[in-house]
């Protein structure tokens, strides 16, 4: 049933292609718009299939600019917003015959307001790529170093100069992956040993591993997963198995906090697990703690979950759980002239299945909004993250994709 419901779903959004533009195209005027300064609760959606990145405004609900990637990478890379620098920047690949030929990886930097490409910086041919990419580039504190992520050779970091707009070098990470900021020349990454190693450049960019934390997660028993989130110094891991590792880096060597569960007993007897691709968000001003959760059996940490549960960080304890909308039937009701709110949209959402949401994001203000997607369907759900109320969908939100950034 699920499986001919989601051909069903595909059947629609691709006969979207073979239609005149109509009113459920997406809202962007034609020619050089301006988009106006950046609003809290603006939100960065990837496509996998049409490979772009679609900015829009959770309040209105509107498209307000998009950037294209180039074809042949396997998701594109979230966006990097420099206010500093009044810049954005996107880490891509590019092979002369499509997805095929002579390869070359660069950074594309694009004006915020016109969303027009103002330069590029080249890169060795090593960038890795993967579905969420998800700590694979990153901006270093201060916004005058990029890092990405290399897998090939070996695992590496290539370290670009914004100041000067050139690559400067390649830290060699072995056994290593994933980028997590912690100073303006300092970063950390995961290692297969169970523990974190800590990079610190010089003034020019070029660095080296300084030092490891001690060993905090199994990593073949129990290990933690690269969609980590960051408040000030600490960076906070969650394992397959549901246990939360705050790790802070404010000195010289990292110390790993004693690990707590996100699940009680009672949660595991019901077979609650957390899962999906970007499962954790976090509200830096409240310490709220947000991760998707499903009922599944071990190896199911990346299926997509029902359910948001809500921890109060400093004090290690869930404080909520959130109810997420049917993301199929929210996607299916506008292509059947189903209207939102009647009763054949609320029929439609209680007799199709869904799968619930992989992919989260929390912006960063006063009166936080959720942001929650399926991986497989173009819907983005609107959530008060304060309230858990289901505020609005992002409608236009292109086919697929797994990862959801702000601005």
């Amino acid at each position: 049933m699920r499986v001919m419901i989601r051909t069903i779903g595909a059947l629609f959004a691709l006969s979207l292609l073979c239609r005149p533009a109509s009113a459920g195209e997406p809202n962007v005027s034609a020619g050089a718009a301006r988009i106006p300064p950046g609003g809290d609760h603006w939100v960065w959606v990837t496509d996998r299939l049409w490979q772009h990145s679609t900015l829009f405004d959770g309040d209105s609900g509107r498209v307000l600019g998009m950037i294209d990637g180039p074809v042949g990478t396997v998701t594109p890379k979230l966006p990097l917003h420099s206010r500093r620098r009044g810049e954005i920047y996107s880490v891509e690949m590019a092979y002369s015959r499509g997805r095929r030929g002579d390869r070359v990886d660069f950074v594309t930097i694009y004006d915020p307001r016109s969303l027009a490409a103002t330069g590029e910086i080249l890169l060795p041919t090593r960038t890795g790529d993967a579905n969420t990419s998800l700590g694979y580039a990153a901006l270093l504190d201060g916004d005058r170093f990029l890092a990405t992520f290399n897998q090939f050779p070996i695992a590496s970091v290539s370290i670009v100069d914004l100041d000067t707009r050139r690559f400067v070098g390649e830290v060699p990470i072995t056994g290593c992956a994933g980028i997590y900021p912690v100073g303006e020349r300092r970063f950390a990454t995961l290692c297969g040993d169970g523990t974190t190693a800590v990079i610190e450049l010089d003034a020019g960019g070029r660095g080296r591993v300084t030092t490891h934390s001690e060993r905090f997660f199994d990593a073949v028993e129990d290990p933690v997963t690269m969609a980590a989130v960051r408040t000030g110094a600490r960076w906070v891991f969650v394992s397959f198995e549901g246990n939360a590792h705050i790790v802070d880096f404010a000195a010289a060597t990292p110390s790993a906090a004693p690990a707590w569960s996100l699940l009680s007993d009672a949660d595991r007897r019901d077979r609650w697990r957390v899962g999906g691709l970007q499962h954790l968000a976090l509200h830096v001003p409240s310490q709220r703690l947000y991760s998707i959760v499903h009922r599944g059996e071990r190896g199911s940490h990346k299926a997509p979950g029902p359910e948001i549960w809500v921890y109060d960080l400093a004090e290690k304890r869930r404080v909520d759980r959130f109810a997420l909308p049917n993301f199929t039937a929210a996607f299916l009701a506008p292509r059947f002239g189903i209207a939102k709110g009647g009763a054949l949209d609320w029929g439609l959402s209680r007799v199709i299945p869904s799968d619930g949401a992989h992919t989260l994001v929390v912006t960063q203000d006063a009166a936080p909004l959720l942001f929650a997607r399926n991986a497989e369907i173009g819907v983005i759900a609107v959530l008060d993250g304060r309230s858990g109320q289901h505020l609005r969908n992002l409608e236009e939100a292109g086919l697929a994709g797994p990862t959801l950034g702000l601005h």
